[in-house]
């Protein structure tokens, strides 16, 4: 059975190239991947896993570097590198940091 992903032979609309600038964080996403490949804490198998394991209204409402985030982090719990508890506490402390930022 072919998955959400997988368009190969399928009629999708033309291809755009088309050169642009990459936001700070996507920067940061793959310097992430990069940092954790190197570390070996992360394989490209692990990453391609999943992101095709994204379902498929998340995947097509995502952009390319959010799925690539969704699945470092999934193949980081995966493999105990961090617990659910950790990652949610990790993100109110960004979410008030950002909260206070925005403040001043």
């Amino acid at each position: 059975m072919r998955s959400h992903h997988d368009m190969g032979g399928l009629e999708a609309g033309p291809v755009v190239p088309s050169e642009h600038d990459y936001a700070p964080w996507e920067k940061r996403v793959d310097a992430l991947m990069m940092l954790l490949s190197a570390r070996g804490l992360l394989k490209v198998d692990e990453l391609r896993r999943n992101i095709e394991a994204i379902g498929p209204e998340a995947y097509d409402r995502m952009s390319y570097y959010e799925r690539w985030i969704t699945s470092i982090t999934q193949t980081l719990l995966q493999r105990g590198v961090l617990t659910s508890d950790e990652l949610g506490r990790r993100m109110e402390e960004m979410k008030a940091r950002h909260a206070a930022e925005q403040a001043q």
